[in-house]
Formats: structure tokens, C-alpha cells, sequence
């Protein structure tokens, strides 16, 4: 078992280190960005309230209530009304630095939520897909929507957040077992410029108690470096 995770998880770094390599092309081409070009950013609150059950993860179990930077965006940067796999990024205060959520549009069942999904509305559901190592076992993260039919092309997006606000609930699963919600996400207002330049990494900044692990963790790290790269070359 432990000889099949290792060669899985060698097979995926080494993915990660073939595709950044154009990755970092399409990110000097992109502005630093090669993907989700086109976004939109927004404040937000996050208020913590724990789970029905303690995860033995400070984070996940602690109520507060923290300021947030959230940014929802077109994967490819396909025009609307196509569908696109879409992103939420998340920005959180923490005591060591920053914490960075990246969460993409999946299913929400236990194979479902490994699977990136195409979508054209905006409050869909949104897996970390990427795995934590934590004292609670193998976490995965998810935002869960409250609305339905709103649209992700950015002008639109930020038109209803401004009339309505947006609200997801945050909630964490082990392994392929339920969703278990620990937050509330509520988008409050978009951002001036629409789309500011804000970098997030989910594997240099995890959540407290969460280490970025398996398949997803080892391709995404080559990518993000190759792409940090090309930002500060453009400098």
C-alpha cells in the first residue's frame, strides 16, 4: 500500500512539473494568471461556529467571526453563457500569515467531489478537491451554496452580491464520509477595481491543523512555483 502511495504520489508531482512549465508561459501571457483569468473579487465575512461534533481541529471547532477576501472566477476564461469549471479562493487572516482556500466546482458525493464539473451558475457547490493530512484523518473542504441561479460572468456576479449579498455555508468532510458544516461565507461587496491583483496558494497557506496532501497537493506545488515565477519575472 505505502509502495502505491508513494508511486501515485511521485506520478503526480511529476505531472505538476510537466505542466507548469506551459503553465508559466500561459501565466506571463495571462498577467500572471494561467488560470482563471477572469474574476471577480469581493469583502466577505466568515463566522465560525464549529461542527455538530468536535473535529479536534482548533480551527474548524473555534467560533469567531473573521473578515474575508473571496474571489469567484471562469476557469478557462470561457465567455458566458458557456459553462466553465469555476473557482472560489478565499482569504482569511491567521495568526502565522494569511490562510488561502481554493475550492473548484464538483459534485457533492463521495466520488463526486474528486471530480472538477462544469458550470454555468454561480452558486454551485465548490470542493477543496485537494486532501488535508490532519489529526482528524484525511479532511477535504467544501462551500455549499444558499441561493440559486446567479451568474458567474464577473459584472453580473458583482451586480447581485451589491443587491443581495451572497451567501455559501463552509463544511469539511473525512475521507468520503458527509459534509459536516463549521461556517457560514457571506459576500458582502464587490471589490474597486472589480478584479485587483490578489494571489492565493492553498499549499503554502493552509488553514492551521490541515496540512496540503495526496495527488492533488504534489501537482499543484510545481505549478504554483512556476507560476509565482513568472509573476515576479514580469516585475
Amino acid at each position: 500500500m505505502r509502495t502505491g502511495t508513494r508511486l501515485v504520489g511521485t506520478l503526480a508531482r511529476g505531472a505538476g512539473q510537466l505542466v507548469a512549465v506551459p503553465l508559466g508561459g500561459i501565466a506571463r501571457w495571462r498577467g500572471g494568471k494561467p488560470m482563471h483569468p477572469r474574476g471577480a473579487v469581493f469583502d466577505a465575512v466568515l463566522e465560525r461556529r464549529g461542527g455538530s461534533e468536535d473535529w479536534g481541529i482548533p480551527w474548524l471547532d473555534a467560533h469567531a467571526t473573521d473578515a474575508a477576501v473571496v474571489r469567484l472566477s471562469r476557469g478557462a476564461g470561457l465567455p458566458a453563457p458557456l459553462p466553465d469549471l469555476l473557482g472560489m479562493a478565499i482569504r482569511l487572516p491567521g495568526d502565522d500569515g494569511p490562510i488561502d482556500l481554493l475550492l473548484s466546482t464538483t459534485g457533492s458525493g463521495p466520488i463526486g467531489r474528486l471530480l472538477p464539473l462544469p458550470r454555468r451558475d454561480t452558486a454551485a457547490v465548490y470542493s477543496s478537491i485537494m486532501a488535508y493530512r490532519s489529526d482528524a484523518g484525511s479532511v477535504r473542504l467544501a462551500a455549499l451554496p444558499e441561493a440559486d441561479d446567479v451568474p458567474s460572468d464577473p459584472r453580473p456576479l458583482a451586480g447581485i452580491v451589491v443587491r443581495d449579498g451572497l451567501r455559501f455555508t463552509l463544511a469539511a468532510a473525512r475521507g468520503t464520509g458527509p459534509w459536516q458544516p463549521f461556517a457560514t461565507l457571506v459576500l458582502t461587496a464587490p471589490a474597486a477595481p472589480l478584479d485587483p491583483d490578489v494571489r492565493f496558494d492553498a499549499v503554502q497557506n493552509p488553514p492551521p491543523g490541515l496540512v496540503p496532501d495526496g495527488p492533488m497537493a504534489r501537482f499543484r506545488a510545481p505549478a504554483y512555483a512556476r507560476a509565482r515565477s513568472a509573476r515576479t519575472a514580469d516585475r
